[in-house]
């Protein structure tokens, strides 16, 4: 890990210390070390499937919004992913081409288009994930229920003021 403050090509970096932020926060640079290694680990697994981090970010953008009963449109996916209009349109091509999504017509809206993601790309997903969720899983298991509780409402929050930082900056 560099120097506080020192960017990575591709990672964010954060202010840790200096005059205008006060010490490091011991809270802050472990998530941003927990951000880091999440990094590492999807370039690492991408790599093994032949799969740019776009590619992957998409999938889960496409896979929690389905989750929650939400349409998959290449706009969404523009939008979440901060991609321009051919961009996307050249990632929905790779999915698409790799077996991940299919495109399919709106059934009452025929101009819209709709993201699903195949079986391959569960299948696929799952195999990449399963290790990262049997080794949280086992971290996990070390805590109560009332300290993952905590620490469920610490990750919410961090990604609600993440969020907000990320529109107030825009």
């Amino acid at each position: 890990m560099g120097v506080a403050g020192e960017s990575t090509p591709g990672l964010p970096s954060f202010p840790q210390a200096g005059p205008e932020f006060g010490p490091p926060n011991p809270l802050i640079r472990l998530l941003q070390e927990f951000t880091i290694e999440a990094n590492r680990y999807v370039d690492a697994a991408g790599d093994r499937k032949d799969m740019h981090r776009t590619d992957m970010n998409a999938l889960a953008v496409i896979m929690r919004h389905t989750a929650r009963g939400n349409i998959v449109t290449p706009g969404l996916l523009r939008k979440e992913l901060n991609l321009s209009s051919p961009a996307t349109t050249a990632l929905i091509d790779r999915l698409d081409n790799a077996g991940h999504v299919v495109r399919e017509r709106h059934s009452t809206d025929r101009r819209q288009v709709q993201l699903k993601m195949t079986p391959k790309a569960f299948r696929e997903g799952g195999a990449i994930f399963a290790p990262l969720a049997q080794h949280m899983g086992s971290a996990m298991a070390g805590f109560s229920e009332e300290e993952l509780e905590t620490v469920t409402r610490f990750m919410t929050a961090m990604i609600d003021a993440t969020v907000a930082a990320r529109t107030e900056s825009q």
